[in-house]
């Protein structure tokens, strides 16, 4: 369990490397609320819009590929996590959207994979 918590971490470090070198602002980290988490919230510079990003680190395809596991139910909570981010931080009538960002490891290289307003 450790070994895969530290993998999650790792990737979500790299998936941040990756928005702020393509026009993002990483405005927080693993926000947790009682609806559920979101791994980062980032603002699109370029298009003004505040991300909501799931991201997924995967070593191997055994289980399916990273995007198989944002099911309907961690949508939903996504966006209630969502929702009470906005209102906590006075959001309304931003832009938003959903991304999720596929971290594939092997052999101590990573690849990136950014999917855009994935659900």
């Amino acid at each position: 369990m450790y070994f895969r918590q530290e993998i999650g971490k790792w990737g979500e470090s790299l998936a941040c490397q990756y928005l702020s070198k393509n026009n993002y602002e990483i405005m927080k980290r693993n926000f947790r609320c009682c609806q559920g988490e979101i791994d980062i919230i980032a603002r699109d510079v370029t298009k003004n819009e505040f991300v909501f990003v799931e991201v997924k680190t995967r070593s191997n395809l055994r289980y399916g590929n990273p995007s198989d596991a944002v099911t309907k139910l961690k949508q939903k909570y996504m966006r209630q996590t969502a929702k009470y981010y906005i209102y906590k931080n006075d959001l309304d009538f931003q832009k938003i959207r959903f991304d999720m960002i596929e971290v594939f490891i092997q052999k101590e290289r990573a690849k990136v994979n950014h999917i855009e307003q994935v659900f």
